[in-house]
């Protein structure tokens, strides 16, 4: 069986080497990234199967990342986390409509496998 790729996108160092560690334990290969333009240079060479980013970040936010991953891995699920509880009404007023799914910030590892299985 061949592993999934995931992408975990944070400006928070240890929020995205924590997740980064989790996911390698549950079987997944995952990489962790601390600005998104460095995600986006990485999805030019390897197509992630996940990408786990938060919202709100220096530069470019989640939502943009994402959009800009799918146009090179259209089947890449998309999880964007945010600690803001209306982020979702934030986001939709920003930037429209958005396919990707919202998580709370911060989420119980647990919670999150069971998500990211449910999805890949």
């Amino acid at each position: 069986m061949i592993s999934k790729i995931i992408f975990v996108v944070d400006d928070e160092v240890v929020i995205a080497d924590t997740l980064s560690v989790i996911l390698k334990h549950a079987g997944f290969v995952a990489k962790a990234f601390y600005r998104p333009e460095e995600a986006l240079r990485a999805a030019e060479w390897i197509a992630p199967d996940m990408l786990i980013s938060d919202v709100f970040m220096p530069g470019m936010t989640g939502v943009e990342l994402a959009n800009r991953v799918r146009v090179r891995s259209p089947a890449c699920h998309v999880f964007l986390f945010s600690g803001q509880q209306n982020a979702g009404t934030i986001l939709e007023k920003e930037h429209g409509r958005f396919e990707f799914t919202i998580i709370p910030k911060p989420i119980h590892p647990t919670e999150l496998l069971a998500l990211i299985h449910e999805n890949l």
